[in-house]
């Protein structure tokens, strides 16, 4: 089939887009134009179509989405820049998706869209413990989770044909290390969600007639229902930093959660991989920057540490 990606070249678009290639798909990429995405779209020459465009320019869109079967559409302005300019993330997240729905009306026969979506939209119990069905109720939390569930509504009202992936933890594969890191209390379920399950997912959905009219809820198998602390603590362990201080860590509720996800697996066959796997690929990931962590680790672990805001407002308070 003729699909289009778009967001092709991040974390999640790049394994969906190998997946897709893999399995004889032709495959339009659309994303903005940076160094960063020039770099990925070169993995992929010769092998895609690639056009570059800002999802707020209708124009661009149109472009884009002219001649495809079905569009994947990955591209979201995240946390923490959504939170900081909701108001250009909102031109881009939910005027973005309009402008990808009205460019698909316009044509004959309309293709179809699954639109990636987050775990974080349902709403948190009291002890935000329970595991979670594509029914249960959600609820926004801030602006990111916000634009998510307009853009579910948008489709579901589309009049066309659609399918919506409410997605797990999907680590990226460059880590970053900021504040960010502290924010999530240790305590806190995680539907973890192995980067090349993901891109399986989207990949094998093209082909499925049941998944349409569903939201699906996306997460790797056995083994990948996990805590906060499991996955921090193993990424620390494959740099080298050793255990952080719990106290460094949020305590307030976060909005990740466990799910079930045997409907998703019925019509998908997508998962293939565990987090245990993902902690043994860990180490290579983290490419040189695990041997200059380790050559210096007592400066690293200090300069992270000095990062949390909780850690710091403890400290003062003493």
């Amino acid at each position: 089939m003729k699909v289009l990606v778009t967001g092709a070249f991040g974390n999640i678009g790049a394994n969906v887009v190998k997946k897709l290639l893999e399995q004889g798909h032709q495959v339009r990429c659309f994303d903005r134009r940076t160094e960063a995405t020039e770099r990925k779209a070169r993995i992929f020459k010769g092998q895609t179509e690639v056009v570059w465009g800002d999802l707020r320019s209708s124009a661009a869109v149109a472009a884009a989405v002219h001649g495809r079967d079905v569009i994947i559409h990955l591209a979201f302005a995240l946390p923490p820049m959504s939170e900081y300019r909701p108001e250009k993330a909102r031109d881009i997240n939910v005027g973005g998706t309009q402008n990808i729905l009205n460019a698909m009306k316009t044509l004959a026969p309309p293709p179809k869209i699954i639109l990636a979506s987050t775990s974080s939209v349902f709403k948190l119990d009291p002890d935000n413990q329970s595991q979670r069905t594509a029914s249960d109720p959600v609820q926004a939390t801030d602006h990111y989770t916000q634009h998510k569930l307009e853009c579910e509504q948008l489709v579901q009202e589309s009049g066309l044909d659609w399918a919506i992936f409410r997605l797990g933890a999907v680590p990226p594969i460059a880590f970053g290390f900021g504040a960010g890191v502290f924010y999530i209390p240790l305590d806190t379920h995680m539907q973890f969600l192995h980067p090349q399950d993901v891109g399986l997912a989207f990949a094998n959905a093209i082909s499925s007639a049941e998944v349409w009219g569903k939201i699906l809820l996306i997460g790797s198998g056995t083994g990948s229902q996990i805590c906060y602390r499991d996955f921090i603590e193993r990424l620390m362990e494959a740099l080298g930093v050793g255990r952080l201080p719990d106290e460094a860590f949020r305590t307030t509720p976060y909005y990740t959660v466990w799910m079930d996800t045997s409907e998703s697996q019925r019509l998908l066959n997508y998962q293939r991989h565990s987090f245990e796997e993902f902690t043994r690929e860990m180490p290579s990931l983290m490419g040189y920057r695990r041997h200059f962590v380790r050559l210096f680790r007592p400066f690293f672990r200090r300069w992270l540490l000095k990062k949390s805001p909780f850690l710091k407002a403890k400290c003062a308070s003493h």
